[in-house]
């Protein structure tokens, strides 16, 4: 595998996603949490620190507080470093701005500085919301290989609806794996061959496509470059083949949470190919007692459980009581689910704490969802 210490990472966090609702209000979407210790943006960031980049910036949009002290100084990931290392990039509100940043080539296109200042040849783009393991050197070692101007990874999803192709980026491409067709978000999928959001170019390319782009009044790095270039650059398709999921709604969520139960998708994404890093929290080891019944379900550190868990993900520090069922459910951080109390099918957010006795129930495509600090 080619290493990609010649290689920097930047990675989208926190557009809007309407669909998550009550999950990504108060949080960036990179920042929601999940599998029971982890936060959607850890999967990104770990990938490109196990195939050797250094050098990575997060641009943020909207409620990034949670994210910035999730990342903290990059300890965890190694990227806590004299040169290169983390480097977060929050709007800054100024006279003429109101902060926001107006897309993703707005967002590059505002620090434009950190690209100049680096050194490395080739850059990642990647969106902070995607759940997959994936070297990358590979990637680079075909890039080189096709002589492509921007190659695009794309995923076979055989196993999306075309309701759920809807809203991705599909792509269509020749026999010599050159993309010749990308549309965003199309009502009639063409193909099932859809873009996972990561993109390789060379960083001085990715500076004068940012500029040209941002001259010509236009502010999205995919509907503005990758669609207006298409015919003029040589952009190359990288198939990728493990597991893929980006979150960005409620339904999906929920399904990439249950699927990640399945002990051959677990392995792939926490045991093959390096570790995800995520930050560490030194809690003790879950607890129970026992009238504790625990069947298919992930439990984090710190949780205290004296009744039924099935099928089901348990961040840290959550509370069973007796007699209580937790079925098909993602319960986060500090919750708690009182004697004889019933949650199947849920998502409950931190801190909430489900009374005594009450029975809370939703089904597959529409689980409920309980925001945080709630009482029910």
């Amino acid at each position: 595998m080619t290493t990609m210490t010649n290689t920097m990472g930047l990675i989208l966090s926190g557009w809007k996603k309407p669909a998550l609702k009550d999950l990504s209000y108060n949080r960036s979407v990179s920042a929601i949490p999940f599998g029971g210790k982890y936060r959607a943006i850890d999967f990104i960031l770990s990938n490109m620190v196990n195939s050797g980049i250094k050098n990575v910036g997060v641009l943020t949009q909207y409620s990034f507080r949670s994210l910035m002290d999730h990342l903290g100084s990059g300890e965890e990931w190694d990227l806590d470093r004299r040169y290169d290392g983390l480097f977060i990039f929050p709007p800054t509100v100024s006279d003429e701005e109101s902060g926001y940043y107006r897309g993703s080539a707005d967002a590059m296109y505002h620090n434009l500085s950190f690209l100049k200042r680096s050194n490395e040849e080739y850059v990642v783009i990647a969106q902070g919301n995607g759940i997959f393991k994936m070297q990358m050197g590979d990637m680079l070692q075909y890039h080189i290989d096709k002589n492509a101007d921007i190659t695009l990874a794309y995923r076979k999803m055989h196993d999306y609806t075309t309701e759920e192709l809807s809203s991705l980026g599909i792509i269509k491409i020749d026999e010599d794996n050159r993309i010749i067709d990308l549309q965003e978000k199309p009502l009639n999928p063409q193909s099932d061959l859809a873009s996972i959001g990561i993109y390789l170019l060379r960083r001085t390319l990715l500076i004068s496509l940012i500029e040209e782009c941002i001259a010509h009044g236009n502010y999205d790095f995919v509907r503005d470059i990758m669609i207006r270039k298409l015919d003029k650059l040589n952009v190359c398709g990288y198939e990728f083949k493990g597991y893929w999921r980006n979150i960005y709604s409620v339904r999906n969520y929920y399904r990439c949470s249950m699927e990640v139960l399945d002990p051959a998708i677990r392995e792939e994404l926490f045991v093959r190919n390096g570790k995800i890093y995520t930050k560490v929290k030194d809690e003790a080891p879950a607890k129970y007692n026992e009238e504790a019944e625990v069947t298919n379900s992930i439990v984090a550190d710190g949780c205290f459980i004296e009744g039924t868990v099935e099928n089901s993900v348990l961040f840290r520090g959550v509370t069973v009581g007796k007699g209580a069922v937790v079925r098909n459910s993602i319960i986060m951080q500090g919750s708690v689910i009182e004697p004889d109390a019933i949650v199947e099918y849920a998502i409950l957010d931190k801190n909430v704490v489900l009374t005594r006795g009450k029975y809370l129930k939703g089904d597959t495509d529409y689980p409920v969802v309980i925001s945080k600090n709630s009482k029910v």
